[in-house]
């Protein structure tokens, strides 16, 4: 059996390109007590993926060159050697852009998936699947979020927090959204947010921040870190915390990032700060799950979702994503009859 993989084929300078990946052929090897085969259906795209692609050590370890760009995969199973998984069982994990993925007790989000018929393949890549999850954890474990309070979400209308404004806006919080253009700015009003905050259509980026919740931030949801995190640091409630879920404002120039000069600020409002990874937080996955598929199925969350279709195209679609042209969650179905959000 040949496996068709997308591999790191340069290292890429700021926004990644084409000639950064390349589409190998390999055999797909014989499976060891505990492995599970799957034939991957769906990728989740995600922006955290940049920063593996340069020769720099961070939480996750970087991609060598020719090595296969990771994400997490959603599969249906063509070969167990695992009790836990049978032919045809939908299995998910952290592994890469491929057609087929073999999965291990090692791996970190390995699990054999419970597909719900109401809810597309899709969503289990996006608004329940990690990056919901994530949304869901940082929120009410990280952030410690009590109705009534002012959470701030950056990236508002991507993967995560376009879901993490929904949430804290079913919480009973007001809901301020930063996002990069007027149509974003129209997507996390129509998805419930009180108030949307243009960066690039101000001069005065705190002002309008500011104008938007004048008693100041409870919660800060931090998808972009650089300048916008730099701005929300006076912006701050006394006791207000800090979620850090991602800076993807440095992720094309990891080697030179935007410099903070508020971190005082820190000690002035006695800012609770801290990142954090959502697989870390497994009591309170189902949690997140059973809360997030029941608002899905109910329509009270919307899901976005952006599709690109064939392996061969995966590249583009991360490429857009870190150009900063897509809303929602970036997921690529391997073939024309996977069922998406947005079909």
């Amino acid at each position: 059996m040949l496996n068709r993989r997308v591999v790191l084929n340069s290292r890429p300078t700021g926004v990644p390109m084409p000639e950064n990946f390349r589409l190998v052929e390999e055999p797909v090897r014989e499976l060891a007590d505990g492995e599970v085969l799957i034939e991957n259906k769906v990728f989740a795209i995600d922006p955290a993926t940049r920063g593996m692609l340069d020769d720099r050590e961070s939480y996750m370890k970087p991609v060598e060159i020719g090595g296969l760009i990771p994400t997490m995969v959603l599969g249906r199973v063509v070969k167990s050697r695992n009790p836990a998984f049978r032919e045809g069982d939908y299995g998910r994990g952290y592994v890469g852009w491929e057609r087929y993925s073999i999965l291990d007790p090692s791996n970190i989000a390995m699990e054999n998936l419970r597909v719900d018929p109401q809810i597309p393949l899709s969503a289990y890549m996006g608004a329940l699947g990690w990056s919901g999850i994530t949304a869901y954890i940082g929120l009410q474990k990280i952030g410690e979020m009590r109705s009534g309070e002012t959470v701030v979400v950056s990236a508002a209308a991507g993967a995560v927090g376009s879901v993490a404004g929904q949430i804290a806006k079913l919480r009973g919080n007001r809901v301020v959204g930063i996002v990069g253009s007027v149509d974003k700015a129209d997507i996390v009003t129509g998805l419930g947010m009180d108030a949307a905050v243009n960066y690039r259509a101000t001069d005065d980026l705190a002002g309008a921040i500011r104008a938007a919740c004048p008693g100041g931030a409870n919660i800060y949801f931090d998808n972009v870190g650089g300048r916008v995190l730099d701005t929300m640091l006076p912006l701050m409630a006394d006791f207000g915390r800090i979620v850090v879920c991602g800076m993807v404002a440095n992720y094309n120039n990891a080697g030179d990032p935007y410099p903070l000069r508020n971190l005082w600020q820190v000690l002035v409002h006695r800012i609770t700060m801290r990142g954090f990874l959502a697989f870390e937080h497994p009591e309170i996955l189902a949690e997140a799950e059973e809360s997030i598929a029941g608002w899905i199925k109910s329509g009270q969350l919307k899901a976005l979702e952006n599709v690109t279709t064939g392996l061969e195209n995966t590249p583009a679609a991360f490429i857009r994503l870190m150009s900063g042209e897509t809303t929602g969650k970036t997921v690529v179905r391997l073939d024309d009859d996977v069922a998406t959000l947005g079909a």
